[in-house]
């Protein structure tokens, strides 16, 4: 049941409805930080944050290895990217759990995931950075107290 509903979560109608990237074409595209006057201004041009994660799977016999992922356990490694609304804007799926976030992003930004120029998504130290996505410094503890 998992293929199915996952298949008709990324599929249309319901995909192409419900996840997509916000118009930017008008501007920034107002968020609840907007309002909040100590941490907006900082996060302008910033559409939301990207991630990957694991979502247990049981592979086949044949695909048991590929699945498998860093932690010993079979999975599917998904992209998401959410705006500050916790809506889904992009989601890629159905990658094996032995790949590597930087795979699935590099994959997906050579596919269908354009992330609008003067925009960014914010990302954790799994991904590179590059263009369209901001990744906190190595080695730096950020706290809100600063």
């Amino acid at each position: 049941y998992f293929k199915h509903i996952l298949g008709a979560l990324s599929s249309p109608p319901f995909h192409t409805e419900y996840v997509y990237f916000p118009d930017t074409s008008q501007g920034v595209p107002s968020s609840p930080l907007d309002q909040n006057p100590k941490l907006g201004r900082f996060f302008h041009g910033c559409l939301g944050a990207i991630d990957g994660s694991h979502i247990h799977l049981s592979a086949r016999a044949l695909n048991q290895e590929a699945f498998q992922n860093q932690k010993g356990f079979t999975s599917q490694n998904c992209l998401f990217v959410c705006d500050f609304d916790m809506q889904f804007i992009y989601t890629l799926t159905g990658w094996e759990g032995s790949a590597s976030d930087v795979q699935v992003s590099d994959a997906a930004l050579a596919k269908d995931l354009k992330i609008p120029n003067s925009y960014y998504l914010l990302a954790d130290l799994g991904f590179p950075h590059q263009e369209g996505i901001l990744v906190p410094y190595q080695n730096k503890y950020y706290h809100l107290a600063e």
